[in-house]
């Protein structure tokens, strides 16, 4: 397998942006039926009371994260699995498999890079409490959206 990054990053980090907010604009139609639109950082921070994680390598190397309070979690695992939905676990698994579509969704949307990137298994924290340092020292992405008026963090870190 071919790892050339320096032709992905040179290629497609001027339209990173707007394909990872369409990934995730399409994954939150697509699995909870409701539409999210991005919002200014500034005027919405999320609260980091759960992360997603999902590692990619290959073509690109780096990190996908998905951000947001512990209510909003919640909402996600309503939408996604019904209202029964409440169980820390259920909660857990929604916002990883939603981390892991927007990964599969993103990576899809460039050329080249779908077949030539993988994904790790989504790994979840919960917990206000933490830093996240990630290795990925290259290009980073992030865009705050809304999704029923909470804001969610989706940040991209790749190495260069």
């Amino acid at each position: 397998m071919s790892t050339d990054i320096s032709f992905v990053t040179r290629s497609h980090e001027e339209n990173w942006l707007p394909v990872l907010e369409l990934a995730v604009e399409e994954v939150f139609e697509i699995m909870l039926g409701c539409r999210v639109r991005p919002a200014a950082q500034s005027e919405h921070t999320p609260s980091r009371e759960f992360t997603a994680m999902i590692g990619l390598a290959g073509a690109l190397c780096g990190i996908l994260t998905v951000c947001c309070s512990a209510k909003t979690a919640g909402h996600v695992a309503r939408g996604m699995l019904g209202d029964t939905a409440g169980s820390e676990a259920e909660v857990v698994d929604a916002l990883g498999e939603i981390c892991n579509m927007i990964a599969g969704n993103f990576k899809n949307k460039l050329a080249g890079t779908d077949e030539r990137c993988m994904l790790s298994v989504p790994s979840v924290i919960s917990g206000g409490e933490y830093n996240l340092h990630s290795m990925a020292n290259g290009n980073s992405v992030e865009t705050v959206l809304l999704f029923e008026g909470a804001p969610i963090a989706v940040c991209l870190q790749l190495e260069s």
